[in-house]
């Protein structure tokens, strides 16, 4: 699904310098992985990466087969095809912000079905269906503000959902909640995943969470350079 080698993205320069660095790095469908490291690590950064919404500064190999053939993301962006790569991104992936995203204007209902709508899918049901597996059905037609943290939480995992994404990312999705309520919108939103034999990567520092999900580990570890700046690197993931 997703394939890279050597991938690197740096921010800043000498001792403000913060380089990310892939050596290597597959995703298939199906697979289920946390993404864990330190505060300011790169997590999201990777994120990003995967999301096809940041541009590799450096890169070997970046390849994604989301759709029915191969991209060459790598040479997408060095050819400024921003227009493929945001139909590439609205089509294929989900994205789960810690901070939830929605949009206050909009009902449940509208902020769960606006990525299909935008990708033209037809209005079959899948956002109620969807809704009821996320245990937020009676909550259709209220407003994000009228929710609570754990309610809006399951929604922007619907609306990461809705459009049948083939990747799934989540960045600390259960952050704010407590740890109760982190498990039961984590377990809503692995079994979805594992029904639709979606792609998810979750970035998380709840290590009991990763352990209780049975999840494989993506793991990054820091390292200050010479030069005064730091080297985040992806390790091999079990």
């Amino acid at each position: 699904m997703l394939s890279l080698r050597e991938v690197r993205k740096t921010w800043g320069e000498r001792g403000q310098r913060f380089s990310l660095e892939i050596p290597h790095l597959e995703l298939a469908a199906g697979q289920q992985m946390a993404l864990v490291g330190p505060s300011g690590c790169g997590k999201s950064t990777l994120l990003d990466l995967l999301a096809l919404a940041l541009a590799p500064d450096q890169s070997r190999y970046f390849q994604c087969s989301l759709s029915q053939r191969v991209v060459d993301v790598a040479a997408l962006w060095q050819a400024k095809q921003h227009n493929r790569l945001a139909q590439l991104r609205s089509r294929y992936v989900g994205y789960v912000l810690q901070t939830g995203g929605l949009l206050g204007f909009l009902t449940v209902r509208g902020n769960i079905g606006l990525p299909g709508q935008l990708s033209g899918l037809s209005n079959d049901r899948s956002v109620e269906a969807l809704a009821e597996a996320l245990e937020i059905g009676d909550q259709l037609d209220k407003y994000p503000q009228q929710l609570s943290v754990g309610q809006r939480q399951r929604v922007s995992c619907a609306r990461a959902l809705a459009h049948r994404p083939r990747l799934l990312l989540a960045d600390e999705p259960t952050a704010a909640l407590d740890p109760l309520n982190a498990r039961r919108v984590m377990q809503l939103l692995l079994d979805r995943t594992r029904e639709q034999g979606v792609c998810c990567v979750v970035a998380t520092h709840d290590e009991r969470l990763i352990e209780d999900s049975a999840l494989s580990v993506l793991r990054i570890a820091c390292q200050r350079d010479a030069d005064g700046g730091v080297t985040a690197t992806l390790q091999v993931w079990r």
